[in-house]
């Protein structure tokens, strides 16, 4: 009997599956795989060491498997996910980002987005796609991160990172189909369609708009897959929740190329996303459960009742507004085309704030573009809305009727500094500028600063929640209303290239203040017209409410100093790192649950700031729970360290 070889643990091994002595393929439940056609493209700074592909002993994608793996050590273990309320959501695309497109870098930009009051990052696909230069949506491997982000633990690394600053993470996942190098479409292929016989696909899609080869989320086949897709990420990786792509495609009702009948009520389609939405809790009873969706309003109520969630495209009224054009949609369509009521979860009759709205994402041209490119010059050169900015300047319009309406709201990368570059740049999927130097530019960086007090706003104020809300914002001028015991707020606006008049109906006579700009008015008689000039804007409160107030207050209420310990419990010494929003003198001290101090640490006079690390040893200490606090400056946090020899 000859001798076997034993495996070497902790080395990389390379394995294909070889089916019917006919056809090879990678394992679709592997966690990495090697591509000959596309590795070579990846730099070494974003995977190092990456397993060079077997060359001229196989062909097609190959599983990785590698034993012995030392598992990431997670810091953040007890993350509380900002309410649904609360949500601000950034989606951003790695490879338009940052240029190094990698976790890595993407990770040290979090400050950027802290600073500007996000709390939730969604992440366009990561995982295995067909190619390096893509957005995503054409997947292959559902397990295994795609390296041309980075390794799997920098990405663990990022998500960290993120939640020890408070922010969530979301990754856009598509189930809807899966393309060509997927093993499970290779399985059961004829023809150039998926087999008759296939567990897991349609021979042809179900409804318009589908890519590659459509799931059928009818079969029980799919249904496992999927759970256990769902299952994995938020386990292995402690994601918060998904976006998952062209959720109306998971039915099996056929419509065709009907859009109509597609967007349909469905409840076959229903009962397959209460499934899944049930599963989903059984893992993280927290979870952001987000459907792009774009249902009649009766199925998206139904699935928002029951605590999906679901985007709110509206796109189109914000952009037609900020462009200076009203009016029908169409001949045949009287609604308003700048009408914003739709982007309020309570206009839909929906019972919670379940609708995550935004102006823009990644599907959608950028408002910027049109501004500046078609906004309306009827008034020129008096008002050109296609002048910089101006255009500028009615982003923050927008953004005041955007970021004061009760609910989640999401923003596209840089849409926060006026991303100019139309989607169609470089073909609509292709690469696009990186805009970090849009920072240079003082209308743009005011943009920004409208955008990060308005969310802090939005954040602190509890009337968000508990207030009665009403709008009136359909035409040029525009009117909303939050009334509260603990505030009432007014928001008008003018969208019209001309002066307009207003009827401000305000809640009360009295002292009203403008929260952006900090000025205030007395008034005598609450329906008397206010004129206001083209783009102009207010944000009125009942009461004063500064603007820095109101950052600092959203920067403790998201733990500002970040501390963490690590390894947690800890034998010999913990790693502690922290995060100074300026620069500051530390003390850190260490006590038991008597209260006395144990331990007393001050690193340096005065330390800069941004991030830092400092190592606490405490193989000196007897085993039990200990509270460590870190004071700099007027802010102090506290966290558990568990001493255990």
């Amino acid at each position: 009997m000859g001798a076997t070889k034993r495996p070497h643990p902790g080395r990389e091994y390379a394995y294909q599956y070889e089916v019917d002595g006919m056809l090879r393929v990678a394992d679709p439940y592997c966690e990495k795989v090697l591509d000959p056609g596309n590795d070579q493209f990846i730099p070494a700074v974003t995977y190092p060491d990456l397993k060079p592909y077997p060359t001229g002993r196989t062909t097609g994608i190959v599983s990785v498997l590698q034993t012995n793996q030392a598992p990431y050590q997670w810091q953040v273990n007890n993350f509380q996910k900002p309410k649904r309320a609360d949500l601000m959501v950034y989606e951003l695309h790695l490879r338009d980002f940052v240029a190094r497109h990698d976790y890595q870098t993407l990770r040290d930009t979090l400050g950027y987005l802290q600073r500007l009051g996000i709390n939730c990052i969604e992440l366009m696909p990561v995982n295995e796609f067909e190619g390096n230069d893509s957005w995503g949506y054409n997947p292959s491997f559902y397990f295994a991160p795609d390296k041309y982000y980075g390794t799997k633990n920098a990405l663990k690394n990022f998500i960290d990172e993120a939640h020890r600053r408070g922010i969530a993470v979301v990754l856009d996942m598509v189930l809807n189909h899966s393309c060509g190098q997927s093993p499970m479409v290779q399985l059961y292929f004829d023809g150039g369609n998926p087999a008759t016989n296939s567990p897991w696909f349609n021979r042809t899609a179900t409804h318009p708009f589908n890519v590659c080869y459509d799931f059928n989320h009818e079969s029980a086949f799919t249904k496992y897959f999927s759970k256990r897709v769902m299952e994995f990420w938020l386990q292995e990786y402690h994601i918060d929740g998904y976006r998952f792509d062209l959720s109306k495609g998971f039915t099996q009702t056929n419509s065709g190329s009907d859009v109509g009948q597609w967007s349909n009520y469905d409840q076959s389609r229903i009962d397959i996303w209460l499934d899944y939405h049930r599963f989903l809790t059984s893992i993280d009873p927290t979870v952001y459960p987000i459907l792009e969706h774009f249902a009649d309003n009766s199925e998206e109520k139904v699935l928002a009742d029951a605590g999906l969630m679901l985007w709110g495209n509206m796109n189109g009224s914000y952009n037609e507004s900020s462009m200076g054009y009203f009016g029908p949609v169409s001949n045949t369509d009287p609604r308003e085309k700048s009408d914003f009521s739709g982007g309020y979860f309570g206009n839909r009759n929906w019972l919670n704030p379940h609708l995550v709205t935004y102006m823009e994402s990644h599907d959608e041209e950028r408002m910027m573009f049109k501004n500046i490119t078609f906004g309306n010059q009827a008034s020129a050169p008096t008002y050109d809305v296609r002048n910089l900015a101006t255009a500028l300047a009615r982003q923050e319009a927008a953004a005041a009727f955007f970021f004061t309406v009760p609910g989640p709201k999401m923003v596209w990368q840089f849409g926060e500094l006026g991303y100019d570059v139309s989607i169609d740049f470089n073909g609509r999927t292709g690469a696009k500028p990186i805009r970090w130097n849009y920072q240079q530019d003082a209308n743009r960086r005011k943009l920004y600063n409208v955008f990060r007090e308005l969310i802090g706003l939005h954040k602190v104020e509890p009337a968000f929640e508990t207030g009665t809300f009403t709008q009136k914002v359909s035409g040029a001028t525009k009117s909303l209303h939050l009334t509260d015991p603990s505030l009432n707020m007014t928001v008008i606006g003018n969208f019209d290239v001309v002066a307009q008049p207003i009827n401000p109906e305000f809640q009360r006579t009295g002292k009203w203040y403008n929260y952006l700009t900090g000025d205030s008015i007395t008034v005598a008689n609450a329906t008397a017209n206010i004129t206001l000039q083209p783009g102009q804007y207010a944000v009125y409160t009942s009461r004063l409410i500064k603007k820095s107030t109101v950052l600092a207050i959203k920067a403790r209420a998201t733990d500002a100093l970040r501390l963490t310990a690590a390894p947690n419990p800890s034998s010999t010494s913990a790693l502690l790192r922290y995060e100074l929003a300026a620069p500051a003198a530390v003390t850190v001290t260490v006590q038991n649950l008597l209260g006395s101090t144990v331990r007393t640490m001050k690193p340096d006079a005065r330390q800069a700031a941004g991030p830092h690390e400092l190592n606490l040893p405490v193989q000196d200490l007897a085993n039990g729970l200990y509270l460590v606090r870190l004071s700099a400056g007027q802010l102090t946090q506290t966290t558990r360290l568990v001493v255990q020899h």
